[in-house]
């Protein structure tokens, strides 16, 4: 079957496209094997003593403790003791106000035109309104039905580069949450020494960006890559938006490495700072991997985000297999993705992490990119369908044989309100859950 081209959409508002936010956004939407890049993720040895500075408040108590750690709990333990590495706790909390248009006046740096921010949050703060409306209030009460009671609340989101947003409105009561993409975190300290100039058209840049990405998903990974040059890199902006939009707020941020053994180092200024005289950059680099412990405002509870920037081929895990050991420490996880470019549907470069998703999930919801059914089947899993589906948008690679199988699977289907990842060729949402036999929610 030849299968069209993605007509192109027209020019819409800010406000317009945030209603469209989830429909659109995910993961990297193309990921081809890359091995020739795959030594830029082999960690390397660093000194673990935390540096203390007034810029990053590294020796400041925190409400949770971990050294290097293997996985995390369903909820990290409060602690007095301080989290291993340098927080930049000042730089979060500051593009927390001024991206992401949340939290306190206070946080927005010395020197900063609060105009500037002012003008830039009239604008974004509509937009999360009419998302909140057009998209959270259709979608949320739909999923609450899928989710089965008593899943995991440790979640893994492959090929889930700047979408936290779509996490937290899936599994709005997860502790943890890890999204893995070939986009990197990046450096979040030119918050806190702005050119106000410079930072300005920055704003701008990102509220383009965030229009173009929410209405067209395959040009992501590129729009990502550049801001992360800015004064706030793209992944950050993505994610604390997804805070801002659904209630939370962030309390720590530091970045991360994988040991050897697959636990997590915590870097210091001064691994940053070595690094960096290794011109160390891009996955390689002190800023691809990165947490933010948050929590709901108003309440204690500390939850976690990782973002980790990988490439899941199956050459580069099997050749640097450090993150496929720190998921191992995860017995059961939900799991969620989409699109992502029906790279799950590759048995010759991405069957690794399909495979481990299939031995470490009873439950996962996706569009079609996700587990095909002749893959589910043979694990033991059942499929349940919501929305249309015809065929398959040009995305990656898509072959006919899984195509079909879900055309077979969707027939009879009713449509459901909103799209959550691609749409098919004729622009229908659709919704996958796989899952083992006796463990599903209601039907909607």
């Amino acid at each position: 079957m030849k299968i069209p081209r993605k007509a192109s959409l027209p020019a819409r508002s800010l406000a317009a496209i945030f209603a469209l936010l989830v429909a659109s956004t995910s993961a990297c939407r193309s990921q081809p094997p890359d091995p020739s890049t795959a030594s830029a993720q082999k960690p390397t040895s660093m000194p673990s003593a935390p540096i203390a500075s007034a810029a990053t408040d590294a020796a400041a108590p925190t409400p949770a403790a971990s050294t290097s750690v293997a996985g995390d709990a369903e909820a990290p333990a409060a602690s007095d003791e301080p989290l291993a590495g340098t927080l930049f706790t000042k730089d979060v909390q500051a593009a927390f106000r001024v991206a992401a248009c949340a939290g306190d006046d206070s946080f927005i740096p010395a020197g900063l035109d609060k105009k500037m921010v002012d003008t830039h949050c009239a604008i974004l703060k509509s937009g999360y309104d009419e998302y909140k409306r057009e998209w959270v209030d259709v979608a949320g009460p739909f999923l609450a039905k899928l989710r089965p009671a008593g899943l995991p609340k440790q979640v893994v989101y492959p090929f889930g580069g700047g979408d936290l947003v779509t996490a937290l409105a899936t599994f709005p009561e997860a502790t943890e949450i890890t999204t893995i993409s070939l986009e990197i975190a990046g450096d979040l300290r030119g918050i806190t020494k702005p050119d106000n100039k410079r930072l300005e058209k920055e704003l701008a840049t990102l509220r383009e960006h965030l229009g173009k990405l929410f209405l067209k998903a395959h040009s992501r990974t590129i729009n990502l890559d550049i801001e992360t040059r800015g004064a706030v890199p793209g992944e950050a902006a993505f994610t604390l938006a997804a805070m801002a939009i659904h209630g939370f707020e962030p309390v720590t941020y530091r970045y991360f490495d994988f040991t050897d053994e697959g636990s997590l180092h915590y870097l210091t200024e001064a691994d940053i700072a070595k690094a960096e005289k290794a011109n160390k950059t891009g996955r390689s680099g002190p800023f691809a991997n990165a947490e933010i412990r948050f929590k709901k405002t108003g309440e204690s509870q500390i939850r976690v985000f990782r973002h980790v920037a990988y490439d899941l081929s199956d050459a580069n895990v099997k050749r640097f297999p450090q993150l496929m050991k720190h998921l191992d420490t995860k017995p059961k996880v939900s799991a969620m993705t989409k699109a992502a470019s029906h790279l799950l549907w590759d048995d010759t470069n991405f069957s690794v992490i399909r495979d481990w998703l299939m031995g470490h999930t009873d439950w996962m919801i996706s569009d079609t990119t996700g587990v095909p059914p002749r893959i589910a089947k043979k694990n033991g899993f059942v499929q349940d369908v919501y929305g249309q589906y015809e065929y398959a948008e040009p995305f990656g690679t898509v072959n006919n044989r899984d195509m079909n199988d879900f055309h077979e699977k969707f027939k009879g289907s009713a449509p459901i309100a909103f799209r959550y990842g691609y749409p098919d060729n004729k622009s229908h949402g659709h919704i996958v859950v796989t899952h083992k036999p006796g463990v599903g929610g209601l039907k909607p």
